[in-house]
C-alpha cells in the first residue's frame, strides 16, 4: 500500500477492524518513511461471468434497476430496493465465491423479491425463469398460495 503522503511503496498496519456490515475491513496504517498516518477500507470482490462469457465487477445498483423494472406500479420505495440488494449481495458473499454465473445473481434475487412483493416476484420470475405458457404462471400463483397456507372464510 502506498502512503498518500510521500508515496512510499510500503506501510505498516496498526490496527484492523470489522465494519458492521461485517463485509469490509478497516484498517489504520503507518509509513515507515514519512510516519504519516492513515485508514484503508478493504472489501473482497465479486465477478460475475455474464452469459456472453464477459466478466464484470458485481453492481449492486444492476441489481436494484433490475428489481425496480419489476416493482413498476407497485407499492416499494427505494428503500426497499436498496434493502433487498444488500439482501442479495451478502447472500452472494456467504457462497464463499469471488466468481459468480449472472444466472446465480438472478436466483438469489428471486426470495428477497418474493418477501418484498409476490406481484414483482411473478414479474421477476416470469422474465427470469423465461415462462412460456399461463400454466408457467398457475404454477408460480400455486407455489405462492401454498406457501400462505389454507385461506380462512
Amino acid at each position: 500500500m502506498h502512503c498518500p503522503f510521500c508515496r512510499h511503496p510500503d506501510s505498516r498496519v496498526i490496527d484492523s477492524r470489522t465494519s458492521d456490515d461485517g463485509l469490509s475491513i478497516r484498517r489504520r496504517r503507518q509509513c515507515p518513511e514519512c510516519g504519516g498516518r492513515f485508514s484503508t477500507v478493504e472489501t473482497a470482490s465479486l465477478s460475475v461471468v455474464k452469459r456472453s462469457g464477459a466478466v464484470e465487477p458485481f453492481s449492486r445498483d444492476k441489481v436494484i434497476s433490475g428489481a425496480r423494472k419489476a416493482c413498476q406500479g407497485r407499492p416499494v420505495t427505494d428503500d426497499d430496493l436498496a434493502v433487498l440488494a444488500q439482501k442479495v449481495e451478502a447472500a452472494l458473499r456467504q457462497t464463499g465465491q469471488s466468481t459468480l454465473e449472472a444466472n446465480e445473481i438472478g436466483l438469489a434475487i428471486l426470495d428477497p423479491l418474493r418477501e418484498l412483493d409476490e406481484i414483482a416476484y411473478l414479474r421477476f420470475a416470469s422474465v427470469y425463469r423465461a415462462f412460456e405458457s399461463l400454466e408457467d404462471f398457475e404454477d408460480a400463483i400455486a407455489e405462492l398460495r401454498a406457501d400462505h397456507g389454507p385461506i380462512e372464510e
